[in-house]
């Protein structure tokens, strides 16, 4: 680990080229993407070379801009959840969680404990899925291309058991405010658990594939270095921070949901680099594995159990009922096409999501739309970090840096 700071300075997102380091007339000034493969279209770096090493950087963002939350502003709560989900698009349960919770905390609406513990076993089941996703095309991106085609395989067994519970295999929208949109199938309990049982081999296996691989090795260990304090200092979370040595996880720190009452471990690295960012993630597959399979026994003890609060006002009514009753007919057309009003006030909720801190800051003025709607997206503060972690890499390297961040680019373009 080096010695003080690497942030850039006056700028700590840009770094500039130092004369005293380099000649100026032997810097080359290239466009690293968006078009490149290893930044998927939507994100642009712009990389000063002299030569093969990288002497000043800028990251330029935009591409994949969707005003999601601007957006969220015109549409009635009931309607917005869907909108959460598509910013990050790989852990999507997180933000349609995260703005669900900031909903319920305004109505000061309580959950029925199974929604609860459902929540926190699919949010677990997400993050395997983010972190998959994350294993298998920054592998790729280096060369090892059948990493991916093996975290794919278990990518798609966590997709199937989205599609068991809420029909389909991506942006769900089963968090409901109030609880889940419908029950439990009972197929899921043993799926889930055969699933719990499986995944802890298959990372056994992924690290039998890398963590002795010499090309993987030398493309990892001692690259893209971030310590504690520049990690604090650039504002990073999730597992960016724990690589760098902090011990800190809003699961264990700020306990939300139930994961107070679940047993699990925080796994934290010391050195900072591109190596120990993938051990991090790689253990918390393990870790996610664990809790999915306390959820699901806790969840078999409540079969029967309500799934949603029971609050005409803001639930939508059994189905069932709108055929026999008037007033659950009209308590279902107003909440489709009015909404439903919540209080004035103003929240901020964070939970843990794949890639850090994932926080909703909410502002009602009483009515049924929202007033402001403001995500605090952990990508965008991992991509901050892109200039400190490069500083004297060589280009080569780059690809290996600015993977190990994981930013997914509709967190980051909202």
């Amino acid at each position: 680990m080096y010695e003080g700071t690497r942030i850039p300075s006056p700028c700590p997102t840009i770094l500039r080229i130092d004369p005293s380091e380099h000649d100026l007339d032997d810097i080359l000034t290239i466009n690293f993407g968006p078009n490149h493969p290893s930044t998927h279209g939507v994100l642009r770096l712009i990389v000063d070379l002299d030569g093969e090493h990288v002497a000043g950087i800028e990251a330029v963002i935009g591409y994949l801009h969707t005003g999601f939350e601007k957006t969220m502003e015109t549409k009635t709560y009931w309607k917005g959840i869907t909108y959460p989900e598509r910013i990050d698009y790989l852990s999507f349960q997180a933000n349609e969680l995260v703005f669900v919770l900031a909903i319920e905390k305004l109505l000061d609406l309580e959950t029925p404990e199974k929604a609860t513990w459902m929540r926190m076993c699919l949010s677990e089941l997400n993050r395997l899925h983010s972190h998959l996703v994350w294993l298998g095309t920054s592998a790729l991106e280096m060369g090892a291309i059948s990493m991916f085609w093996y975290a794919f395989r278990e990518r798609d067994m966590v997709l199937d058991l989205f599609e068991m519970v809420t029909g389909v295999r991506m942006h769900t929208r089963y968090f409901q405010v109030g609880g889940l949109a419908e029950d439990i199938p009972e197929g899921f309990y043993a799926e889930a658990r055969a699933f719990a049982r499986h995944m802890p081999k298959a990372v056994d296996d992924y690290e039998a594939i890398l963590d002795r691989n010499k090309i993987w090795l030398e493309r990892t260990k001692g690259i893209g270095l971030l310590s504690a304090e520049d990690a604090l200092a650039l504002g990073q979370s999730g597992p960016m921070l724990r690589a760098s040595g902090v011990d800190w996880d809003l699961r264990k720190n700020m306990p939300y949901l139930a994961y107070d009452q679940v047993d699990f471990d925080v796994p934290v690295y010391p050195n900072g680099d591109v190596y120990d960012r993938y051990k991090v993630h790689m253990d918390e597959m393990r870790t996610s594995a664990r809790i999915v399979a306390q959820c699901v026994t806790r969840l078999e003890e409540m079969r029967g159990d309500r799934w949603i609060a029971d609050d005409r006002k803001v639930v939508l009514p059994p189905r069932e009922e709108l055929h026999t009753s008037m007033e659950s007919l009209i308590h279902h057309f107003k909440i489709v096409t009015e909404g439903y009003r919540v209080p004035e006030g103003e929240v901020y909720v964070a939970i843990e999501s794949a890639r850090g801190e994932c926080g909703c800051y909410l502002v009602s003025d009483g009515g049924p739309k929202p007033w402001r709607v403001k995500f605090r997206a952990p990508s965008l503060a991992a991509l901050q970090a892109t200039a400190t972690c490069v500083r004297g890499a060589a280009v080569a390297d780059l690809i290996a840096v600015a993977a190990s961040l994981d930013p997914v680019m509709g967190d980051v373009d909202r």
